[in-house]
């Protein structure tokens, strides 16, 4: 049964998560590799989703899957977690969280781009300002506010950071895709991530180790809980209870913002002016985007 006031409460309540995970990267990679984060982490999401799933009775639809189902898992699986979260807990390595986050942000804007090719989709002329006002926070923040020198403090940490937003991208679109074949949305992702586990510590091992920092291993598992599992529930059960998804939606516009504060007063970090002000430019573009979707939707 719809319920908006529901809804809302549970969009808040991801939004409230969603907001402190930059601060749980940030905290753990202070005592592991990027890769251990990921591995840790991937394992307790994998825990979570599947004790959701046996709550649920559903859990018996993991081994339903069909060996076409079995190939995308896999394939979805290297891109998110392993590619995606590998590439972005490296970006929050080399970069202050309150940089690499907002620049994470920009997926949204990634996903419209890459639509234009994979998808045949026509874009619109709020599309382009709202790509223009995003990528022009982006500067701002990547260069400190002297967008004149186009100075980055951290090249290669920007690039990995809006690298992510071109994975993400891209696994958002084909999930969607591998979506119609009307499998739960837990048991699918539960898949992914436990086709991922094997190269992820294949690459754990190879390269920093197995993880054994206590203070580590517990900042990644909550990431592990309340990025990777626990949100993905509580979103969906927001959107599912919506008589207005796009009101939901527009709750995500906070997290940024509210992070901020989190960063800030458990990492340590002064927020520079250039942040505040490249990431209103990103969400204002953000948000001009979404104006255009309900426009033409």
């Amino acid at each position: 049964m719809k319920n908006q006031r529901r809804a809302m409460a549970w969009g808040l309540v991801t939004v409230l998560l969603w907001s402190t995970v930059a601060t749980a990267f940030k905290l753990s990679l202070r005592h592991l590799e990027p890769v251990q984060l990921l591995l840790i982490a991937s394992l307790v999401s994998l825990l979570v989703m599947g004790a959701v799933l046996a709550v649920r009775g559903r859990l018996h639809l993991v081994f339903q899957a069909t060996p076409r189902q079995v190939g995308t898992s896999l394939a979805l699986g290297v891109l998110n977690p392993f590619l995606y979260y590998l590439v972005l807990f490296k970006a929050y390595d080399l970069l202050p969280a309150q940089e690499a986050q907002p620049l994470n942000y920009t997926w949204a804007i990634t996903l419209t781009l890459l639509s234009i090719p994979i998808l045949g989709q026509r874009p619109t002329w709020r599309d382009g300002l709202a790509t223009l006002i995003s990528y022009a926070g982006v500067v701002v923040i990547a260069t400190r506010g002297d967008i004149l020198s186009l100075r980055f403090a951290s090249p290669l940490g920007v690039g990995l950071a809006l690298g992510s937003t071109i994975i993400w991208a891209l696994y958002w679109l084909f999930s969607a895709r591998a979506a119609r074949d009307g499998r739960d949305p837990v048991a699918a992702l539960f898949l992914n991530f436990l086709f991922a586990l094997p190269f992820i510590l294949m690459a754990c091992l190879f390269t920093a180790g197995l993880p054994t920092n206590l203070n580590g291993l517990l900042a990644a598992a909550y990431v592990g809980v309340f990025e990777m599992g626990v949100t993905f529930i509580t979103w969906f059960t927001a959107l599912r209870l919506a008589e207005s998804a796009s009101r939901v939606g527009n709750l995500i516009f906070i997290s940024p913002f509210l992070s901020l504060v989190f960063i800030h007063y458990l990492v340590g970090e002064a927020i520079l002016a250039s942040t505040v002000w490249g990431l209103v430019c990103i969400i204002g573009g953000l948000a001009l985007q979404q104006l255009s979707r309900e426009k033409t939707g």
